[in-house]
């Protein structure tokens, strides 16, 4: 498989605060690759370092053969973040404006800054956007103002959006945190879909470890800012949740799937 990320010794310091430290990983296309930690651990920072939504501290980060760290100009980091879609917990919607409108804001990386601000769409982009929506089962919601929706159908909105990036990489904070389980079913299994059938490489944030061992081609396990764990999920053992969450299994709400078993 063709990797297209790499990230080596990534640090991120804030002051004398060690948010991440000398972390290190691959993500291949069409890899869901899922990050687990506790509140705190570095899991988010480490997804913004890569898009620099906030600067590295030290380290590379390898795009498509591009060291994201190392980009200097604005518009040079404009045109890597296109390839680069973001799905967040708090959705990141314009609630005022329809679904359509808020899906075709994938396309804004793309145009140059009048028709932007115009709003002038090609009809191809346009197309393109009731094409993903429709295949997400939302074609009877495009005039609906994103506020009107449901936390689930934002995040849907959400993802049609990334995907209007053409994206290489996709980057998920939390997607699911303030989802039902059943929403939240939805929305991880068309992360994977899109991962395995479009080749997307998805980095995934999580709390929810059951979903990670559902859903991860592979698991990074991060604590205290540093990777403790980096593996395929059978090798996901009760004594390393425990190392990586810093408590005894009992006390954590991992709330196993039937069928999904951690291994002693």
């Amino acid at each position: 498989m063709e990797t297209v990320l790499s990230i080596q010794n990534l640090k991120k310091y804030y002051g004398a605060t060690k948010a991440v430290e000398d972390i290190s990983f691959t993500v291949d296309a069409g890899e869901v690759v899922v990050i687990i930690g506790p509140s705190g651990a570095g899991k988010s920072t480490v997804l913004r370092c890569i898009n620099r939504m906030i600067e590295p501290t030290e380290g590379s980060i390898l795009f498509e053969g591009h060291d994201m760290a190392k980009i200097k100009k604005e518009k040079d980091l404009k045109a890597m973040r296109r390839r680069i879609g973001m799905i967040f917990q708090s959705f990141n919607l314009v609630q005022r404006l329809s679904v359509f409108q808020n899906v075709l804001h994938g396309r804004l990386g793309y145009m140059n800054t009048a028709s932007a601000v115009m709003g002038r769409y090609a009809e191809e982009d346009k197309q393109k956007a009731l094409d993903i929506l429709a295949m997400m089962g939302m074609e009877s919601m495009i005039y609906k103002k994103a506020g009107e929706l449901s936390g689930g159908q934002k995040q849907r909105v959400g993802i049609a959006r990334a995907l209007m990036q053409n994206p290489a990489l996709l980057l998920c904070d939390e997607p699911i945190a303030s989802l039902d389980p059943s929403s939240s079913k939805i929305i991880m299994n068309q992360i994977q879909d899109m991962a395995k059938k479009r080749g997307i490489a998805c980095i995934v944030n999580l709390h929810q470890v059951d979903v990670a061992l559902a859903y991860a081609d592979r698991i990074i396990g991060i604590h205290q800012g540093r990777k403790v764990f980096d593996d395929v999920p059978e090798k996901l053992t009760k004594e390393m949740i425990e190392t990586i969450y810093d408590a005894p299994i009992e006390e954590l709400t991992v709330g196993l799937e039937e069928g999904v078993a951690l291994h002693a």
